[in-house]
C-alpha cells in the first residue's frame, strides 16, 4: 500500500484549491473598502529608507579615506 497514490493526489490538489480560494477571500476582505489606496504613506516610506541605506552602505564601502584595523 503506497502513501502516494491518485486518490490522495487527487484530494490534495482540490484541498489546496479550495483553500487557496477562501484565503484570498480573507485577504480581500481585510483591505479597506475606501476608494483611496492604503498603505500608499508605509510603500514611500520603505522605499525611501531602502534607497537610503544602499546610498549609505555603497557610500562607507566606496570610501577611501579610512585605514583598515587588522
Amino acid at each position: 500500500m503506497t502513501i502516494i497514490n491518485r486518490r490522495n493526489a487527487i484530494l490534495g490538489w482540490g484541498v489546496w484549491t479550495v483553500g487557496k480560494k477562501q484565503a484570498k477571500r480573507k485577504a480581500r476582505s481585510a483591505l479597506p473598502t475606501d476608494g483611496r489606496r492604503a498603505g500608499m504613506g508605509a510603500a514611500v516610506a520603505s522605499g525611501l529608507a531602502a534607497a537610503g541605506g544602499a546610498i549609505w552602505f555603497w557610500r562607507r564601502r566606496s570610501g577611501g579615506d579610512e585605514t583598515e584595523e587588522t
